[in-house]
């Protein structure tokens, strides 16, 4: 199968990288004018000795299409694209967690059979991620869908099928897997700068029990994993946290609703008394 790729970024580039590497070809990575794009594409197509197009130039003489633009983007792409030629036999993938397949409605118009395929995976610039066991959700046209599910696995991921109606609360379930995390985090680090502590320091000495937390969360299950004053019911110790957070109004607000969801969902100790700490 030959492929080519609409968006030389951290997905696109982390996917072309990949597929190359599973034996595909990818003969095209196509860009838009301007800014960084163009550079990126032409690095990530020396690469893997493929052309670095615009959607101008690009000549589409592949069996898939694989569009990695952010979300905003995907319905400009297909309308640039879609005319170009007869899709008729091809496959047209998007990788958006959020959107259907029914953003390439443009493609099926053309004959093509389209897919949505979202890597539950972040990807970020500096670093590589690979695709070995990253779970792919896949909805679509059957052939589409099947052509996703022989790719991922060739990948070494995993691939499963997403009811459309689904996909919103799919994607939303993503956000807390990662970004979300790093909100968390970075609050954490706010917090970090009122004890003194500079945000190098405080990411560095946070790493180890943040790594602990998340062997032990999938060794254990968020029951097992959960400790701290709020599992033992530690009322004064809360009432201090709560006092202190005075100072970070964001904190406090981010530190009282998890702490509300852990009394939801968490084995925790006098729960209404921490109810009562936690309105002060």
């Amino acid at each position: 199968m030959t492929i080519a790729i609409v968006g030389p970024g951290n997905l696109g580039t982390s996917l072309a990288l990949s597929l190359d590497e599973a034996g595909y070809r990818v003969r095209e990575i196509i860009y838009r004018k301007g800014g960084a794009s163009a550079k990126r594409a032409r690095t990530l197509a020396r690469k893997i000795h493929a052309r670095a197009e615009t959607p101008e130039s690009a000549r589409l003489e592949v069996d898939l299409l694989w569009i990695c633009v952010g979300d905003r983007q995907i319905a400009a792409a297909a309308q640039e694209l879609a005319t170009r030629r007869d899709w008729h036999g091809k496959i047209v993938f998007h990788a958006s967690g959020a959107l259907l397949s029914d953003e390439l409605f443009l493609f099926k118009k053309w004959g093509a059979a389209v897919a949505s395929v979202h890597p539950l995976m972040t990807f970020v610039r500096g670093t590589r991620a690979r695709w070995k066991d990253v779970p792919c959700a896949i909805e679509g046209d059957a052939r589409a869908v099947n052509a996703a599910r022989s790719i991922v696995r060739a990948l070494g991921a995993e691939a499963f099928e997403i009811k459309p109606r689904n996909k919103a609360a799919h994607h939303a379930w993503a956000a807390f897997t990662s970004p979300l995390i790093i909100a968390a985090l970075v609050t954490g680090e706010e917090v970090a700068l009122l004890a003194g502590h500079s945000r190098e320091e405080a990411r560095t000495r946070m790493m180890p029990i943040v790594k602990q937390t998340i062997a032990n969360y999938e060794k254990l299950g968020a029951a097992g994993a959960f400790s701290g004053p709020i599992v033992r019911g530690d009322v004064e110790t809360v009432r201090r946290h709560m006092a202190v957070l005075r100072k970070l109004p964001s904190a406090r607000e981010a530190y009282v609703a998890l702490a509300h969801s852990a009394m939801r969902h968490l084995p925790v100790r006098n729960k209404q008394a921490l109810r009562n700490v936690l309105r002060g």
